[in-house]
């Protein structure tokens, strides 16, 4: 079980797969990365090396439980990137990249995942080669809806665990998902993310998300992805998202904010095209 220092926390990752390294950056939630990518990850990880951090506040991640902040989870990112991707792992990267140095990877965030991804990229460059960026947001503070739904969560995670639950899977999902799967299954989905101390540290970091100054500093290829039916952080925000990162490119899934549950086909496809083709080498001159 890998695990890499950083600072006064002990990171656990995995990694699985072979090729082109992606890393998988996961949501809030004490589950970590199987909580987020368990479903998924196995999509990836036949045409790419996949590497999975767990982020503090985490099961498998040990620290002193200070608050956290977006500038250290990416910390915690890029060490776990420099401890797992060796010189043989990153060659063809750099190489795609222009930088004839390692190491270069893809990143993917998803929710709280998203402004750490964009941390990363726009504080160590070099390890970042492309990005990809699901469901996220730039400043929680500028959107009263997301700023009282994670105020919500907060206040209900000391008070009342099954209502959390509910209020998580009601907004993480579209209703047109919820009603096809039926209440059975819905009923399922309530207790997956208890509200946990750890949880509740990602949503305190949920509540305080601000990476306005960091997002001009972003240099990777960019796709930013939106979820029309996103009822925990709306679809404009990734909109916003995508419009403060020179020269990123678009795409938007109609699905709720977990995207990748309800529409894993489409999601797979697009990831994979965009990765494809920043990829292909430039035509020569």
């Amino acid at each position: 079980m890998p695990v890499v220092t950083v600072g006064n926390a002990q990171v656990h990752y995995t990694r699985t797969g072979t090729g082109p390294v992606l890393v998988l950056v996961h949501g809030t939630g004490s589950a970590g990365a199987e909580l987020t990518w368990g479903g998924i990850a196995p999509r990836f990880a036949d045409r790419h090396t996949v590497i999975m951090p767990d982020l503090s506040g985490t099961d498998r991640t040990s620290d002193d439980g200070a608050p956290l902040t977006v500038e250290g989870l990416a910390e915690q990112v890029a060490a776990v990137i420099e401890d797992a991707v060796d010189t043989a792992d990153s060659a063809g990267a750099a190489v795609a990249a222009g930088t004839g140095a390692g190491p270069a990877v893809d990143v993917l965030g998803f929710s709280m995942g998203a402004p750490v991804a964009a941390a990363l990229a726009a504080s160590r460059p070099d390890l970042v080669r492309r990005l990809v960026m699901v469901a996220g947001w730039v400043r929680t503070d500028a959107d009263e809806y997301v700023r009282n739904l994670f105020t919500l969560w907060r206040r209900l995670g000391t008070s009342d665990a099954e209502a959390f639950g509910r209020s998580v899977t009601m907004t993480g999902f579209s209703r047109d998902f919820l009603n096809a799967i039926g209440r059975d299954e819905v009923e399922k989905l309530v207790p997956n993310m208890p509200p946990t101390p750890g949880t509740l540290r990602h949503v305190d970091l949920d509540s305080r998300v601000d990476i306005r100054r960091l997002l001009p500093l972003v240099r990777a290829e960019t796709l930013v992805v939106g979820c029309a039916q996103d009822a925990t952080v709306p679809v404009g925000n990734s909109r916003d998202l995508h419009a403060a990162i020179p020269g990123s490119a678009y795409a938007e899934i109609d699905a709720g904010h977990v995207v990748f549950f309800e529409k894993p086909d489409e999601f797979v496809e697009l990831v994979r095209d965009f990765l494809a083709q920043a990829s292909a080498p430039a035509p020569a001159p």
